[in-house]
C-alpha cells in the first residue's frame, strides 16, 4: 500500500528546500568560524545560533516529508561563499542568502496552492513567518553596522556592536524557541 502523501514534484521541492536550509547553515557556520578569528567573539556566537537554526530548519522539512510518507533525498550542499571581508560584507551576505531562502520558501507555498496540498500549504505557513523575521533581523543589523561606519566602521564602534551580540544573545532567538 502507497502511503506517500506528497506529488512527485511536492517532494522534490521539499528535498531542494532541505537542502537549502542545510547550505544556509554551513554559511553561517562558516562566517561564524570566520568572526570568531577576527576576534568577533559576539558576532561569531550569533552566527552559531544561526547556523543550528538553520539547521533546525532543515529537520523540520525532513521530519514532514518522512512523516507524509515521501522519501528523503540527502544532496551534497556547495560550500560556503568565501569568507566575509568585513563585518558589513558579513551580514550582507547572510541579508541576500535569507532573501534566497525566502524565494525557496514562497515557491514552496505556490507549489502548495496550486496542487491544493493543503497539509504543505499549512506546514510552509510557519516558514513564511520565519522568513519575515530573518530578513528583518538581517536589514536591522545591517542598519546597526552602517550607523557604526560601515566598511569605514572604527574599531571601537565594531568592539560595541560585537559587545552587544554577546550581550543580547536573544536578538538570536531560535525558531523553535518561537514557537513553544
Amino acid at each position: 500500500m502507497e502511503h506517500n502523501r506528497l506529488s512527485k514534484n511536492m517532494a522534490a521541492e521539499l528535498n531542494r528546500q532541505l537542502t537549502k536550509e542545510a547550505s544556509a547553515s554551513q554559511t553561517y557556520l562558516s562566517f561564524g568560524a570566520w568572526a570568531s578569528n577576527e576576534g568577533y567573539a559576539g558576532i561569531a556566537n550569533f552566527l552559531f545560533s544561526h547556523a543550528n537554526e538553520e539547521r533546525n530548519h532543515m529537520m523540520k522539512i525532513l521530519n514532514y516529508i518522512l512523516q507524509r510518507g515521501a522519501k528523503v533525498k540527502i544532496e551534497a550542499v556547495p560550500a560556503p561563499p568565501k569568507h566575509p571581508t568585513s563585518i558589513q560584507h558579513c551580514f550582507e551576505e547572510i541579508f541576500n542568502q535569507e532573501v534566497d531562502n525566502t524565494k525557496g520558501i514562497y515557491k514552496l507555498v505556490k507549489l502548495s496552492f496550486e496542487e491544493e496540498d493543503w497539509a504543505t500549504w499549512h506546514f510552509m505557513q510557519w516558514f513564511v513567518k520565519e522568513q519575515t523575521e530573518e530578513e528583518t533581523l538581517a536589514l536591522s543589523l545591517l542598519d546597526k553596522i552602517k550607523i557604526a561606519g560601515g566598511v569605514n566602521a572604527s574599531e571601537e564602534a565594531l568592539f560595541t556592536l560585537d559587545r552587544d551580540f554577546l550581550n543580547n544573545p536573544h536578538d538570536a532567538v531560535l525558531a523553535e524557541d518561537k514557537t513553544t
